[in-house]
């Protein structure tokens, strides 16, 4: 019996974007989604975390993934969803919700659990995956964002996060192989940052026993698929079966060219060579665009002029515009409304504007010269306001050296203490 499932992550569902709401972009994913789903008849539907983007998700993105749930159960009652918790997401809020998931035929793995004996409970994190006939046709094992809190200390396998995850993944792996027959496949979906992988700049970073990256080797050579999420670039790591789907929009402007899919993995445990899998990337339209403008301030001006036009009525399909301009003199006041004025009408969102110093290589200290004494914080402030346009202030100084003299008064009221 072929395995048939949909891999996909990082949803990020309730994201602002520079203050702007991503609900229309994520609805225009979810109802794509949708389509596929009813076309295919999936036998799972597999969320590698961060379904959320905060950890306390305002109603309205978790309204969106219920309506989501119902609707997918609608139009597959058989298929299974399986989310497993982010880092970004709060894994006792999403298991929670247990009781309401069941009737969509989905279920959640947040967080790691214990037994009365104060043991990991493996079971919970192996789980059948069934066909249209209800009979098992394959296990996935389910790991959430491994918090170090919940997993060292346990035995003498467990002392630090590094030990830890390899007895977790050895101890899983083992478990879910006594589990499976020979006409059955083993899958592992995982939120973790592995080796390799290529990240963006909207990637929070997860540091676990010290290291960024976790190897490969964690997954056994009989692993059929691994489904991975955090990266929010689709990529293979290493080979054919490990993949990150990568997330349905561009969540920053370094992913403008992410070509965003989800994977449409088939698998066959009756063959043994090549044709026992099969990976289709199904493009997901991109239903706004990002922007970015960068270059001198006469080329910025050139390349607004030279913008397509035409107004676009609602908001949330306007285009998300970032300009970097690049200059050695200090901004003019009013340069925002001159970026402003120079964009057609009623079809973008500047969302970010930021300076780039044009630095003569000529002018740059020699290494003798260089001062290599570490910034004072007002210089760091300064260093970092004028990146972001704008100049100095007075009013704003005062400010600022009161929060520092504040900070360093609460400092020393600590070592008093």
């Amino acid at each position: 019996m072929t395995v048939h499932f949909f891999h996909t992550s990082d949803w990020h569902l309730g994201q602002l974007f520079f203050n702007y709401s991503r609900q229309y972009e994520h609805e225009q994913f979810l109802t794509w989604l949708l389509a596929q789903i009813k076309q295919k008849q999936p036998h799972a539907l597999f969320i590698a975390g961060d379904i959320f983007d905060v950890i306390n998700p305002s109603a309205q993105a978790q309204k969106q993934l219920y309506q989501f749930l119902s609707d997918a159960h609608q139009l597959a009652p058989h298929m299974q969803t399986l989310i497993i918790a982010g880092n970004h997401d709060s894994g006792y809020r999403i298991e929670q919700v247990e009781p309401l998931l069941a009737k969509y035929n989905a279920r959640t793995v947040g967080v790691i659990h214990k037994t009365e004996d104060g043991t990991i409970d493996f079971e919970h994190l192996i789980v059948p995956i069934y066909d249209t006939a209800h009979h098992i046709i394959a296990w996935c094992v389910a790991l959430p964002f491994l918090r170090s809190a919940e997993i060292t200390g346990l035995n003498e396998f467990t002392q630090d996060s590094k030990a830890a995850i390899q007895h977790l993944h050895d101890v899983l792996i083992a478990k879910a192989r006594t589990f499976k027959t020979d006409e059955q496949a083993l899958i592992v979906m995982s939120h973790a940052h592995m080796q390799g992988g290529e990240t963006s700049d909207s990637e929070r970073p997860i540091i676990i026993g010290n290291e960024e990256a976790l190897p490969t080797t964690l997954f056994g050579n009989d692993i059929d698929y691994v489904a991975l999420g955090h990266l929010h670039k689709p990529q293979k790591v290493g080979q054919e079966h490990i993949r990150y789907s990568g997330s349905p929009i561009p969540l920053s402007f370094s992913e403008i060219n992410y070509k965003h899919q989800i994977v449409d993995v088939r698998i066959d445990p009756t063959q043994t060579d090549q044709s026992r899998y099969q990976y289709t990337a199904l493009p997901i339209p991109r239903c706004v665009e990002l922007r970015r403008i960068h270059g001198e301030l006469t080329q910025v001006f050139q390349q607004l002029h030279a913008l397509p036009d035409g107004e676009i009525d609602d908001i949330d399909q306007r285009t998300y515009l970032d300009i970097e301009y690049h200059t050695n003199t200090p901004p003019q006041p009013n340069l925002r409304q001159q970026f402003e004025d120079a964009l057609p009408k009623n079809r973008y969102r500047l969302v970010r504007i930021s300076r780039r110093y044009l630095i003569d290589e000529q002018q740059q200290p020699s290494a003798q010269n260089r001062n290599l004494e570490p910034p004072t914080p007002e210089q760091l402030f300064w260093q970092l306001w004028q990146k972001q346009g704008y100049q100095e202030d007075e009013s704003v100084s005062q400010d600022f050296l009161s929060l520092v003299e504040q900070a360093q008064q609460l400092l020393e009221n600590e070592k008093v203490v």
